[in-house]
């Protein structure tokens, strides 16, 4: 990993999480919100939209 700083994308579709972890995994934005989406409804999508509701309130967004 590089020097990137966890934080939340400008190549958002709701809030900026997937791209900005995908950021600072060095991957595609798209692969990252695939897999977060198979990961969501494979853990019955309840854990999984809570840890993104709390990923959007702690992640600084990328203006900051």
């Amino acid at each position: 990993m590089s020097n990137v700083k966890l934080k939340r994308s400008n190549d958002r579709m709701i809030a900026g999480v997937c791209g900005g972890i995908a950021e600072w995994l060095g991957w595609k934005a798209d692969r990252v919100r695939v897999a977060y989406v198979i990961v969501s409804i494979l853990s019955f999508a309840f854990p999984g939209t809570i840890v993104y509701l709390l990923l959007w309130l702690l992640m600084p967004d990328s203006d900051e």
